[in-house]
Parts: C-alpha cells; structure tokens; sequence
C-alpha cells in the first residue's frame, strides 16, 4: 500500500458509488478551474468573479439546499459536503479557497431556515446561481468568540433598523452582496441577540480588506462598519431576541467541515512527504531509508487514522442528529493536532523546499493557526467540551 492522498484514506462504509462520482466529477473541475491557478490567486490575494458561475454549473454551489430555491437535496447527504471540502483542499487550499468560494455555507443558512419567505426567494436563488453572494458577520474586534457579547446594535424605529457597530474577520465581505449579522437589540448576554440580513450596498455601510495575514491570501476577509445604517425590518432573521439560538445551529456544521479540511490537508501533508522522501537521497540512499524519516512518516500515519475514523463517526452522527456537542468540540482540536504535527513533520522531511512558497506543505504550514482558531479555538473547544459533559 502506497501513502497518497487517496490510498491513505481509510475506507468509509457510508460512501456510495454517488458519492465517488461526485468526488471524480469535482476533483476533474479542480484540475482545471483551480490548480493551475491557486499559485498566482494567492500572490494576488483574490479569486476571481468567474469561478462562482463555474462551481454554480457542476452543482456546487447548490449542494445540500432546497430545491425549491434553486438548490440540489435530493439523495444528498452531508458527506458530499465532506467530499467538497476534503477534494478543495487536495487542491492545494486548507480552507481559503472555501471560505471564499463556499463561504455562503455559513451565511446562507440561517435565511434559508429562519428568513421570512419573500427574502428566501430574493437572496438564496441568486446566491446558488452564483450570482450574488452572502456572508456570516459575528465576529467583533473586541469579543472573538464571546457571542454572547457583542456590542453590534440594531435599534428599531418604525419599519427599520438602525445598526451601529463593527465585524471584523469576516470571511467573504469585501465581496458580499448581503452579511447575516449577529446584532444586540435587547439587553445584555444572549437573550439580547437577534440575527439581521443587512445588504451590504445600504448608506452606511463601510468595508476594509484585511490583506496582511499569516494564511489564506486568497480569501476575501475584511472588516464592515456599521454607520447608522437603515434595514428594512422584515430583513429580521427570525424572532428578535432569538439570534444566539440561530447562531449556535450554525456552529456544527462549520466545525465539521474545519475539521474535514484539517484531516484533508494533513493527509496531502503526508502524500507530499512520502513522495519526496522516496525520490530525494542523502548520504547515498533515499530519505526513506532512514529510520528517522521512515518513524516521521508512521507517526503521521497513526495521527490521521485516529482524525479520520473520528470524523467518519462525528459525520455519520450528525447526519443522523444524534451528534454531542462535546465530542464534535474535541473533535476539532483533534483535527488542528493533527494538521499541525502532519504540517511541521512534512516541512521536516522536505527540509528547504517547504520554506519556498508554490507547494503545498508550505501553504498548509501558514494555515495551520487560522483553522486552528476559526470557529472555535483549541482551548474554547476544550472548555465547550468540558461544560457538556457537564463536568
């Protein structure tokens, strides 16, 4: 058995012949729309316009969304989401490339399960064609993953609301047409948040690029500001006062699929390794004839089947709602180890050729901290996980 990226994948019982297919038809789009091309994305720190219509024409946009609105549900599972973001990342792409190109994952949802009708049918449509797009704004320059205190405020007056504040960190802004938005219009804790759809072209709306990060150069991450911006009521996304509820379902969904990448991108870091320790030779014979090399690359191994079969688990339960909070948490921070000690241990083997920018592990090694942070940090998970198991 050879370690690639593929035969390194333990097998999944809960994988049908459609589910391969879709791998086979997106992995082929990925060949041509996006590999040849991520290099100089990342260098430019955009993605183009064009390749939403495209990932719109192979279904990829459309997955797992009703199809009353434009979307693709039937017979559709979590796992082509899975497969979705685990195929991205063999692209050479830990989670930039999806949180722009996909970002609507989490922005779209909560319209799609709490917007009022006539919103549904203005917004998902056209964010499934590819024709527009959405993001989610939660995260506040002074609160991180404290939700349950942001200082974003919508004040009602007649028909609309008046919001004042700030997002930062926010994955696909600079090009959102609206920003599912988590915004205080009652009292203090979570009881005084509700979620605002807010297009992004109302007076008052102000956005800035957030270009100097570690990782993801290709994402579209900035900051929006809130300048007494008027939204029109019925943009209210579900009940006022019920945002957290809105917020949390939210969650799940998104640590998976940090984790599915973080799997992802560990397993590409072993394929890279191993191809280059049994091509490289010093001191007269392979990398891979030296012990130290050969125990690197069995500890990598070892890491990811432990993430994968725990995934395979986490995966299969959430599909069929019997998923805990808690062991989803931990989870992630299995899935971040993982990518981190995979990441470090192929720049090990690699030696220099890691530190040149335009391959993988090098990519990969910048991302480890953004998927390690994002939707949760190691250490909030850790005390997410401890307060459900009700310790």
């Amino acid at each position: 058995m050879s370690l690639g990226f593929d035969s390194a994948r333990l097998y999944n019982p809960h994988l049908t012949p459609e589910h391969e297919e879709w791998r086979t038809q997106l992995r082929k789009f990925l060949e041509v729309e996006v590999v040849p091309y991520l290099d100089d994305w990342e260098e430019a720190g955009k993605v183009p316009d064009s390749l939403w219509p495209k990932a719109a024409e192979i279904g990829l946009l459309q997955m797992g969304y009703p199809e009353a609105y434009g979307g693709l549900s039937e017979g559709i599972d979590y796992w082509y989401s899975a497969i979705s973001n685990e195929e991205i990342t063999r692209a050479g792409s830990a989670g930039g490339l999806v949180s722009n190109l996909l970002i609507h994952g989490i922005g779209l949802p909560p319209v799609v399960h709490f917007a009022q009708e006539a919103i549904k049918q203005q917004v998902i449509p056209a964010v499934l064609a590819g024709e527009k797009r959405i993001s989610l704004g939660i995260t506040e320059p002074s609160g991180g993953s404290d939700v349950a205190n942001i200082t974003t405020t919508a004040t009602r007056d007649g028909d609309h609301y008046i919001v004042n504040g700030s997002k930062t960190f926010i994955s696909g802004v600079m090009g959102a047409d609206w920003v599912s938005t988590a915004v205080r219009t009652g009292g203090e804790g979570g009881r005084g948040v509700s979620m605002l759809l807010i297009p992004t072209h109302l007076p008052g709306v102000g956005r800035t690029p957030l270009d100097r990060k570690q990782g993801w150069w290709c994402a579209d991450t900035g900051t929006i500001y809130f300048d007494n911006v008027r939204v029109p009521a019925d943009h209210l996304i579900g009940e006022e006062g019920q945002g957290f509820l809105v917020i949390m379902s939210n969650f799940n969904p998104e640590r998976i699929s940090l984790a599915v990448t973080m799997e992802a991108a560990s397993r590409a870091c072993l394929e890279d390794a191993v191809n280059w320790a049994q091509e490289r030779k010093t001191f007269g014979k392979r990398l891979a004839d030296h012990q130290v090399i050969r125990h690197k690359i069995a500890a990598m191994k070892q890491k990811i089947n432990a993430t994968q079969t725990y995934l395979q688990y986490i995966i299969q339960a959430y599909i069929e709602g019997r998923c805990h909070p808690g062991d989803l948490a931990m989870l992630k921070v299995q899935a971040s180890e993982t990518m981190e000690f995979c990441a470090r241990e192929a720049s090990q083997i690699l030696g220099g050729a890691s530190y040149i920018r335009g391959n993988r592990v090098e990519r990969f090694y910048r991302e480890v901290r953004v998927n390690a942070i994002g939707g949760g940090s190691e250490e909030i998970m850790r005390d997410l996980a401890a307060r459900q198991y009700q310790l």
